[in-house]
């Protein structure tokens, strides 16, 4: 298993050997993605590339330049608080609004309720303009447990029925705020 730690703004992997009795589960052919142990978890595809800098992690179908989508996530921690009045449809909306690129078509923002967190996320199609193709992206705002997330995906138009199970995985599989007690076992922490 590796997992990252932010040191001095840089994330550093480290590699741990999970424990034979581990709890870490994921559908055939993912892997379990876990930042800053358990503030955000998802599954992402077992062979997919990965990167990270001070801002956001990136995974990617091929090591680039010959990657074909971008899958990137950023996350903030909340001060304690009430954050079920957070306006998460109306932000979502306003980003959609601001994205500069040439958006030809949007989809209406869905909701997904969890017990512990709120998700919306809505789809642009747009033409690239460096490639003149076209592409879509998707945009998801989670927020629960005093954790924050933001996760885009970005793919060429003709590869959608290979993505579009990969997003829905994603987003099966979104989790916030969860805390692992043991990163080698992948016991929550309790409340």
């Amino acid at each position: 298993m590796a997992k990252r730690k932010k040191h001095n703004l840089q994330w550093v992997k480290e590699t741990l050997e999970l424990k034979d009795d581990h709890r870490w589960q994921s559908n055939s052919g993912y892997k379990i993605f876990v930042a800053d142990r358990g503030a955000v978890r998802f599954d992402v595809p077992q062979d997919w590339f990965f990167e990270a800098d001070a801002q956001s992690f990136r995974f990617l179908d091929r090591q680039p330049p010959n990657d074909d989508c971008r899958l990137e996530m950023s996350f903030n921690r909340l001060p304690e608080g009430d954050w079920g009045g957070f306006p998460l449809q109306s932000t979502l909306r306003k980003i959609v609004d601001d994205d500069k690129r040439q958006v030809i078509a949007k989809t209406d923002i869905t909701t997904v309720k969890r017990q512990t967190a709120r998700i919306v996320w809505t789809e642009l199609k747009f033409i690239d303009a460096q490639e003149n193709r076209e592409a879509f992206s998707r945009i998801c705002i989670g927020l629960g447990s005093n954790v924050q997330c933001l996760i885009t995906f970005d793919y060429w138009g003709d590869d959608a029925d290979r993505l579009i199970p990969v997003w829905d995985e994603v987003l099966r599989s979104l989790t916030l705020g969860l805390y692992i007690r043991d990163p080698r076992l992948g016991t929550a922490l309790p409340d």
